[in-house]
């Protein structure tokens, strides 16, 4: 589980110094150190399926020196390294052909421009099928024509063959320059190579591996051994619980304290030759790290410039088997660069124009669809006229009279013509067509070596926008880690304000009150009684009486209320009974003064009759 969290590139929260406390709360299951983990990894659920897919290839199997020995280990393990490098850049160029989408908006605006241009080439071939069709050797200028068309081609195709062969010349001539080159550093490194200098190489190379293998590597190895044993020992035992862990920290604690006493005892005996051993033992002890640093580093040095080496090696290889030119060095790689910048410049103006093209040919377009607009409002009002005056369809029918009279004329013209007039316009169509070809060569040949140029500067930039995407990206994560910590700080600092003001309000609160009862105090304890009669304290005893006494008073009314509040209740509906019972009478009486009368009501004492 380290190791997997390892390959996930996931840091404790304690950094390097609990990493023994890590590596125990992962045995046992621990909540603080598990919940961090479980919540970082759903956090990058993405990042981490590529990474871990990425680390079962990328991640190198770690085999021991004294295995590399063995030329059929080494051999494989450099085939391995290579298939390593292979994997890691068709994977960097599957993740450019997956970020290098195209538009689709642009795809179908080029599909529609491309549809509209072979619809108006469609035309024009058959108005000029039309025109030719009244010649009578026209089967044979079609001939003609299409023969010249094959020996453009031809020539074109032919242009470019001997363009290639001269890149491929020049391309050979400079790896010859650079073979000579290199011969002759041989050359020269082998003059001065003395006897004794490599004598002393191989001296410092066989005291070098006689120091690896006599006490280093043993060493290292026995170190490993006590290592496993002991991880060995660490994994067979049961999962500790905390009061073995407690039980152990004593020991550890009681074992530092007897350590410490013993190195005390010691110093108080002082022997003056223990000390000059100890301080000969320190000098030994410091020689020796040193030493292993030293060897270390060299190691280091040594594994480095072989890795150097072999990534030299397979790129020379890859760009031989490409068909490249090999490694530039030295002076002609600083001419290389140069030239790269002035083709960087160019390619840059020349990208500058043709965005102002792209700009202009939108004008262009814009202006286009204008003009055609208003080319169909007018060609509406004019038929709109037309049926005004009775004359519908008269422009049309114009149109196609002057185009019948001016198709009637060409081919008079044309039947006027004789063969010489013929013959003399194609050569002067040959000469004309001679002459723009010697005029664009120039500017074929530039726009090839222009497409080079650009074919070669492509995956540069590609790979430099990829760069910058990447470096884009992690800045724009490390701007949203910022951010989030700014707020969560502004956060715990509005509220340590909040905290302050209220603290700050509770302080003077309670200042009020120790100042009042310091004043209640002195009032209390003076001997007048004009003053201890205004005393606060009696005030608030008063109040209190005063209060209580009302609540008596309201308890009191409490409880009359609920006593009488059936009685009440049942007047309250006798009284609105006795109401409605009223109002139902005077109803009927206006009823009654409102209607003729039918007989005479006689009235008595406490009752009214109707007599008919």
């Amino acid at each position: 589980m380290f190791t997997l969290l390892w390959m996930l590139k996931y840091k404790p929260p304690g950094g390097m110094s609990e990493v023994s406390s890590f590596r125990q709360g992962l045995v046992i299951g621990s909540k603080p150190v598990v919940h961090p983990i479980l919540h970082w990894l759903l956090q990058r659920i993405p990042e981490l399926k590529k990474r871990a897919y990425l680390a079962r290839f990328l991640v190198k199997l770690e085999i021991p020196a004294e295995f590399l020995q063995d030329d059929i280990i080494a051999e494989t393990f450099h085939q391995y390294e290579e298939l390593v490098g292979g994997f890691k850049n068709i994977h960097k160029e599957c993740e450019q052909l997956k970020s290098s989408g195209f538009s689709t908006a642009e795809i179908r605006r080029d599909i529609v421009a491309m549809e509209e241009e072979k619809d108006q080439l469609i035309k024009r071939v058959e108005r000029l099928k039309k025109r030719v069709e009244a010649v009578s050797t026209h089967q044979r200028m079609l001939e003609l024509a299409r023969q010249l068309r094959v020996e453009k081609e031809r020539e074109e195709s032919l242009a470019h063959q001997k363009q290639e062969q001269k890149n491929q010349l020049f391309q050979a001539e400079q790896r010859l320059q650079r073979c000579q080159i290199q011969l002759k550093d041989l050359q020269q490194a082998a003059a001065d190579e003395k006897p004794e200098s490599l004598m002393k190489r191989l001296e410092e190379d066989i005291k070098f591996n006689s120091y690896m293998v006599s006490e280093k590597l043993p060493r290292e190895l026995e170190n490993m051994r006590k290592v496993v044993q002991y991880f060995q020992k660490v994994a067979s035992e049961p999962a500790l619980g905390q009061a073995e862990l407690r039980e152990l920290e004593d020991k550890i604690r009681e074992t530092n304290t007897e350590i410490n006493h013993l190195i005390e005892k010691r110093m108080m005996r002082n022997d003056p030759m223990d000390d000059k051993l100890s301080l000969f033992r320190q000098q030994a002890a410091i020689i020796v790290r040193k030493k292993e640093t030293k060897v270390e580093e060299l190691q280091e040095a040594r594994e480095e410039l072989a890795a150097v080496e072999r990534e030299l090696n397979m790129k020379s290889s890859q760009a031989r088997e490409r068909g490249g030119a090999e490694l530039i060095r030295g002076d002609e790689f600083k001419r290389y660069v140069a030239k790269m910048r002035g083709k960087s410049s160019t390619y840059k103006k020349k990208r500058q124009e043709i965005a102002e093209l792209k700009v202009e040919y939108g004008v262009l377009q814009r202006t286009q669809e204008i003009l055609r607009e208003r080319h169909t409002a007018g060609q509406q009002q004019l038929q709109s006229l037309e049926a005004q005056r009775g004359i519908s369809g008269y422009s049309d029918t114009q149109e196609e009279l002057e185009r019948v009279s001016a198709i009637k004329s060409e081919l008079d013209e044309m039947k006027g013509r004789t063969l010489d007039d013929m013959s003399e316009m194609v050569k002067k169509l040959n000469s004309v067509i001679a002459e723009k070809k010697s005029a664009l060569s120039p500017l074929i040949k530039d726009l090839r070596a222009l497409r080079q140029e650009h074919a070669e500067l492509a995956p540069e930039f590609e790979q430099k926008k990829a760069q910058y995407d990447t470096c884009a990206a992690g800045l724009e994560s490390n701007r949203s880690k910022l951010e989030q910590e700014v707020r969560m700080l502004r956060e715990e600092t509005a509220q340590e304000e909040s905290r302050y003001h209220h603290i700050n309000c509770m302080r003077e609160i309670i200042e009020s009150q120790m100042e009042r009862a310091a004043d209640q105090s002195k009032i209390n304890q003076s001997m007048d009684l004009q003053v201890r009669r205004t005393a606060l304290r009696e005030k608030y005893i008063a109040n209190t009486a005063e209060q209580e006494s009302l609540g008596k008073g309201l308890r009191q009314q409490v409880k009359q209320v609920r006593e009488n509040q059936e009685p009440n209740m049942r007047q309250m509906k006798m009284w609105k009974d006795l109401e409605t019972l009223l109002e139902c009478k005077k109803q009927c009486y206006l009823k009654a003064q409102s209607q003729a009368p039918i007989g005479h009501v006689i009235q008595d004492v406490g009752k009214d009759m109707l007599v008919l």
